[in-house]
């Protein structure tokens, strides 16, 4: 049985837009083990359209030594867009149209994961579609910038775990709710 597990870094103030901007100043080993964690136990990554962008413009041509490089041009990727017509990126394929149905179908054997893309992380939530969101909270207040949870309809979760890192990032894994 697949599943679709998402995850992201977010501020305090519930910011994810940018994280490059403040988040590697809270990266450590333990992050790094949740997310290589993450990376390993998923067969394919779900995008939206912009990461899926902002990605295919950099990993293709992002150190060759780099062992993460390796691992992001080779996975497969499914890029959820109404919009994107064709995915060049190795081992992209777009989804469109029944997105909702053709994911239900795709992680009935697929182990399935996000990595940023909060617009398609908040319509699978609102969809009932995540078996797992996990929030790496980092200690900082951004100010601005786009949120996970902006918009959108009310999503109940149970949480699942919450581990405190030495950096003061909290990682919280949330499943849909059981009540």
């Amino acid at each position: 049985m697949g599943s679709i597990k998402s995850s992201l870094f977010i501020s305090i103030d519930g910011v994810i837009e940018a994280p490059e901007t403040w988040h590697f100043d809270y990266f450590d080993e333990e992050m790094g083990a949740v997310v290589g964690t993450m990376m390993n136990e998923t067969d394919a990554t779900l995008l939206g359209r912009q990461t899926y962008e902002e990605f295919a413009g950099y990993w293709p041509n992002a150190d060759p030594d780099d062992p993460i490089t390796a691992q992001m041009n080779g996975a497969r990727k499914y890029v959820v867009s109404n919009t994107l017509t064709d995915a060049t990126w190795e081992n992209s394929t777009v989804i469109n149209g029944e997105v909702a149905a053709k994911l239900t179908a795709l992680k009935q054997d697929t182990r399935l994961s996000t990595t940023g893309s909060a617009t398609l992380v908040r319509r699978l939530l609102e969809a009932g579609l995540v078996d797992e969101l996990h929030l790496l909270v980092h200690p900082v207040v951004v100010g601005s910038g786009k949120k996970l949870f902006a918009d959108g309809a009310k999503v109940s979760l149970d949480l699942i775990t919450a581990t405190t890192f030495k950096t003061g990032v909290v990682h919280l894994v949330y499943a849909p709710t059981t009540r």
